[in-house]
């Protein structure tokens, strides 16, 4: 008797220990049926490839939510199955649907893992975005002000007024039609002129320092009496260093390399 108890016993404990893995393997028991560990695995992964992106943290309490989460559409599944409807076509055409989503989406992630953008391709880009920054040899940039006025009468009037001594800034504040600009007196600040549209340009390159137009020069804006306050040779802009905008770049470029990838297989798909 005391052999059986000690068999039974054992049996009991051996029992226990087979079935507590199997058991660390669910999130939960939903009406009998496990919930597999799995299923919390792939939604806390898509949670965080998602904050990656976006460069956002996760926060700690999310890990507890994810668990509900997974529980209640446990519990939805249930009775979505009970009534029947895993057989209609409306619910098989969005699961085609969903299963063609998510393969591709395995198929962009394994591209990106197996193309990912190199630091020696970033750096060059970079260098190469930084270049076509610099200014053109003999560029010049202008400070310049202008008034705007609808009218080519009410320019040549503006022109007439200051040769007769009135003042550019005053007028540009009463008159000019650039909400902008106009209540600074018609300050434009520094700039190139491929800046300005190519009737503004044209204008302000023929123009020295302290000169203006002599006419009133039309754009699709308007007409514009403008003139010129000081001009230097152009310089470059200033740029973020590699290391501060590296992070952007890659991300950028993984887009560009990924979106060739699909216009290649595209190409290359024979569809009849």
């Amino acid at each position: 008797m005391k052999k059986q108890l000690l068999a039974a016993t054992a049996a009991a404990l051996l029992a226990g220990a087979v079935a507590l893995p199997a058991f660390a393997q669910n999130v939960a028991i939903v009406n009998g049926k496990p919930v597999p560990k799995a299923r919390l695995d792939a939604l806390e992964g898509q949670i965080r490839a998602q904050a990656a992106r976006t460069g956002q943290p996760v926060p700690p309490e999310v890990q507890s939510q994810l668990r509900e989460e997974i529980i209640a559409r446990e519990i939805f599944m249930q009775e979505a199955q009970r009534r029947g409807l895993e057989a209609s076509p409306d619910y098989r055409a969005k699961m085609e649907l969903a299963r063609q989503s998510v393969l591709i989406g395995e198929l962009f992630a394994d591209f990106e893992e197996n193309a990912a953008v190199t630091d020696e391709e970033a750096k060059a880009e970079y260098d190469r975005i930084v270049g076509a920054q610099a200014p053109a040899a003999g560029a010049r940039e202008y400070k310049a002000r202008h008034i705007l006025v609808e009218k080519e009468d009410d320019a040549k009037a503006v022109i007439a007024q200051i040769k007769k001594g009135g003042k550019f800034e005053d007028i540009a504040k009463k008159q000019s039609k650039d909400p902008g600009s106009g209540a600074q007196g018609g300050d434009l600040g520094w700039a190139n002129p491929s800046g300005y549209v190519p009737e503004f340009a044209n204008a302000l390159g023929k123009l020295n320092k302290g000169q203006m137009t002599d006419a009133p020069v039309k754009s699709q804006f308007g007409w514009h009496v403008i003139r010129v306050d000081d001009v230097r040779d152009a310089k470059a802009p200033d740029v973020p260093k590699f290391e501060d905008v590296k992070p952007q770049l890659v991300q950028q470029m993984q887009q560009q390399k990924l979106a060739r990838f699909r216009e290649e297989l595209r190409a290359k798909a024979k569809v009849e």
